[in-house]
């Protein structure tokens, strides 16, 4: 009688070797098509960029309604302050900055509600976006608002009358608040709810 034949001989599998997709359906960890750098990445950057910027219009809008307007009064030879002890002035710089705040996190969540995957050229949009719109704010604001020739406007309001001052922002900080809201919203954004990296198998290493 013949000794059974040993089995085939297998060869042992590769520990490095990615489990193919017949084992258990893709590869780990699966690829990402166009990653960060890329030219859809750069043009989506691109378009974030100019829609935060051209929403400083609706900024400098809000700015130039809400803001409290400094009261100025004239005798025959200066401008003078009609209320000298007045917070109107801060209150404008104030208001600017609440409303580059509210912006930011709008901002910051649409785009992250539009690309959840985010991406290093998608945040530097975001953050110039939001820089470029604080500067068009704040010329647009000065623009609806009184007129900045404040000689011209004694002159009209006559002696002894009070007109308003020009629109003016005293904290140049105050253009950093849109910028600095959005990147910090967007990236708590992406940090909870953004898309996770999958797990390896568990049968990714080999048995020892």
């Amino acid at each position: 009688m013949n000794a059974p034949l040993p089995p085939p001989h297998r060869p042992s599998p590769d520990p490095w070797q990615q489990p193919e997709a017949a084992q258990g359906g893709a590869p780990w960890p699966p690829d990402r098509p166009g990653g960060p750098g890329t030219r859809a990445e750069l043009a989506q950057a691109a378009l974030v960029l100019v829609a935060t910027a051209a929403c400083g219009l609706v900024l400098g809008a809000l700015w130039a309604w809400l803001a409290p307007k400094v009261p100025l009064t004239s005798d025959s030879s200066a401008v003078l302050l009609k209320d000298v002890e007045g917070e109107e002035a801060i209150g404008g710089d104030g208001t600017f900055v609440l409303l580059a705040l509210a912006f930011g996190v709008v901002s910051a969540l649409v785009v992250f509600l539009w690309r959840r995957h985010g991406g290093v050229p998608l945040v530097f949009g975001l953050a110039l976006g939001g820089v470029a719109a604080s500067l068009v704010a704040w010329k647009f604001g000065q623009l609806l608002g009184p007129t900045t020739d404040v000689v011209a406007h004694a002159k009209q309001a006559g002696r002894g009358h009070t007109f308003d001052a020009p629109l003016e922002l005293g904290m140049k900080g105050a253009l950093l608040a849109w910028p600095v809201a959005a990147m910090l919203v967007h990236l708590g954004l992406t940090a909870f709810f953004g898309p996770r990296d999958p797990e390896p198998p568990e049968d990714w290493n080999p048995p020892a």
